[in-house]
């Protein structure tokens, strides 16, 4: 156990999940804080008898992932203002032998580095189409990155010079954490170790929607609050979608009878752009053809909920609402 690294899980019913996640960081590091969303599943009475520190949330507060992880981190250095890094993982993940020793060392050895993640994996990829698709975009390069995703260790320094989390983001939280965060000089790397497996429970066709729909309102928030700076946030990302998602298909199919059908070549761009991306994934990333193509066709597809998404986002900002969070996994599932 080192005294320089605490752990902030947050979760809401994981159930057994939630064990095997405790259970894979009891006595490796110094304090432990699970927060807690409103399980209904027994999660706060099993955590507590790990002898884990429980945050409630207060749920007349709209929740986000990103207020619970501020929260858990608040929690965290008030109990044990000594930590230096903190290692942020979600209540469905199990934290891989070797991780946290490998992530501090890095961090302790390159004190410009805020941010440390690794390969996040699917547990069990091969049960549906759609954990095989999490599984395959969690592989992402390995060194200096822009951003991380939900489990990574992190400088408590760093995170405190940029205040934490934007807690009002329903998605994309790490990522805009990450543009502060290098807009202040700090770097993000991605190490080549194993960090932790996921299960995402995906098994139907709605929760793939539903997850590239919140990717879409990320995307669209993101630029939004980042596009004008240097970098350009996501706009690219968010062009992309407006374009394959609402302008081709609008232009292709509004002027047809116009053209006598001429304007209908303009769909040839799908499944080109379907073979660029199964082109990369084949000869950049490595992964067999079947793989790739079905991650190819999952990217074109997905522009269509994540167009939804960015409306909702635009819709909501114009209204003056607050936009509501998107799960796409069930609230109940064991």
């Amino acid at each position: 156990m080192t005294k320089q690294v605490g752990l902030v899980v947050i979760g809401r019913n994981e159930g057994e999940r939630l064990r095997q996640c405790l259970l894979s960081v009891k006595e490796k590091v110094a304090h432990i804080v699970y927060v807690d969303s409103g399980s209904t599943d027994g999660s706060i009475e099993m955590a507590r008898s790990l002898g884990v520190d429980v945050v409630e949330l207060d749920l007349s507060i709209p929740f986000t992932a990103a207020r619970a992880r501020n929260e858990g981190f608040a929690h965290l250095l008030q109990g044990s203002p000594e930590i230096e890094f903190v290692q942020f993982v979600d209540g469905d993940c199990e934290v891989v032998e070797g991780w946290l020793d490998s992530a501090q060392q890095e961090l302790e050895a390159q004190p410009q580095v805020a941010v440390v993640c690794g390969r996040r994996r699917e547990r069990f990829p091969e049960q549906t189409i759609y954990n095989k698709l999490c599984d395959i975009e969690w592989d992402t390069p390995v060194g200096e990155a822009k951003a991380c995703g939900g489990d990574s260790m992190m400088r408590v320094e760093a995170f405190q010079q940029v205040d934490g989390f934007n807690s009002t983001l329903i998605a994309g939280e790490e990522p805009e954490l990450c543009v502060r965060l290098r807009e202040q000089g700090w770097k993000i790397l991605r190490l080549d170790a194993e960090m932790t497996l996921h299960d995402a429970q995906m098994n139907r066709w709605s929760q793939w929607w539903k997850r590239f729909l919140r990717g879409g309102h990320a995307y669209a928030e993101g630029a939004w609050l980042h596009g004008r700076s240097p970098e350009r946030h996501w706009v690219k990302e968010s062009r992309s979608i407006w374009l394959w998602g609402l302008i081709i298909p609008l232009l292709a199919l509004g002027t047809a009878w116009f053209t006598r059908g001429i304007s209908l070549l303009l769909l040839a761009g799908y499944p080109l752009m379907t073979y660029r991306i199964y082109r990369y994934y084949l000869q950049q990333r490595g992964i067999n053809s079947q793989e790739a193509l079905l991650y190819a066709l999952s990217c074109l597809l997905g522009k269509f909920p994540q167009l939804q998404g960015q409306i909702q986002f635009h819709l909501s900002r114009l209204l003056g609402r607050r936009s509501l969070l998107v799960e796409y996994k069930a609230a109940n599932s064991k």
